[in-house]
């Protein structure tokens, strides 16, 4: 039998199977769901097997199972080869000085540094210390190599490589007169004391996307850090909006409840910012990849962002 197989198959197998649905993992792979679905109907025809059985969330037959298998164990090898093959056009030493904007990168970010490290032992992985309002400026100054910002600024010596976006809710105590509604609006906040971090409003995403234009100006107070703003939540002493995933343990012991901010929700995205004549480098572009990679695997509720 000539195989038909690609490596493009096997990432399609590994998707579906990770994300349990068709809709899912094209959304992950960047593909609509017809061409995924194309994909697996010429596999399923040239090996005369089902590959999933069709059930939510999809389950892999055994046919399917066995491809699979070699998805494992062929994928991670081809990934080791190439970046074999990189460090010996680009050399493997380097450094990664990382700057971030946001106070919460350092939950998921620690994990995709520790995964980095196994793959580039030989490059100097550093984050500049202290929070930074403008993480972009320290490329131009270089103090950093990377930033990790929450927009995609129009400048054309950086170089923007998507993460992830993720939903934002708003955090109030159990008793809260206002955890009885199923979402908040602006108006919500008007009365409320605000509690956030201490950052220019143009980078909190509650007052430029859903405060701001509804001119709503609530009180406010300021804490560095992330389990201070979750007591004051607790105590009744304000009310706060922060990603989900960075409070899912909180939310799971019923320490505070979560609500949607708006109808439509609250959408906020993380973006990579390197030096644009950088931006093809190996060990950039894998840690890029490696921290959606593990982001998605570990942090819930997060999709990732199309190039």
């Amino acid at each position: 039998m000539q195989s038909l197989l690609e490596l493009r198959h096997l990432k399609t197998l590994l998707a579906i199977r990770d994300a349990g649905s068709l809709t899912r993992a094209a959304e992950r792979l960047h593909l609509t769901q017809s061409a995924l679905s194309h994909q697996i109907r010429l596999l399923e025809e040239h090996y005369g097997l089902p590959l999933f059985v069709r059930k939510q969330p999809l389950k892999l037959s055994p046919a399917g199972d066995k491809l699979v298998q070699l998805a494992e164990d062929v994928l991670p090898r081809v990934a080791a080869s190439e970046r074999d093959i990189a460090k010996l056009r680009e050399g493997e030493a380097g450094s990664l000085r990382i700057a971030v904007e946001c106070h919460t990168c350092f939950d998921w970010l620690m994990p995709a540094m520790d995964t980095f490290r196994e793959r580039w032992p030989e490059v100097e992985l550093d984050i500049v210390s202290g929070f930074h309002a403008d993480p972009v400026g320290l490329i131009f100054e270089d103090r950093a190599d990377l930033a990790i910002v929450s927009e995609r600024e129009i400048e054309a010596r950086i170089t923007h490589f998507p993460l992830f976006a993720y939903d934002m809710v708003a955090l109030l105590a159990r008793d809260h007169p206002l955890a009885s509604k199923p979402l908040l609006d602006a108006a919500d906040f008007a009365d409320e004391m605000l509690i956030t971090y201490p950052v220019p409003d143009d980078m909190l995403d509650l007052i430029r996307k859903v405060l701001r234009p509804a001119g709503v100006n609530p009180k406010r107070r300021t804490t560095e850090l992330t389990v201070a703003m979750l007591q004051l939540v607790a105590s009744r002493r304000g009310i706060a909006a922060l990603p989900r995933w960075s409070v899912q343990p909180y939310l799971e012991r019923g320490y505070i409840v979560a609500k949607p901010i708006t109808a439509a929700g609250l959408t906020s995205e993380l973006y990579a910012a390197v030096p644009q004549e950088r931006a093809s480098t190996a060990y950039l572009t894998e840690f890029v990849a490696i921290t959606r990679e593990v982001s998605l695997a570990s942090l819930p509720g997060i999709q990732l962002i199309a190039d």
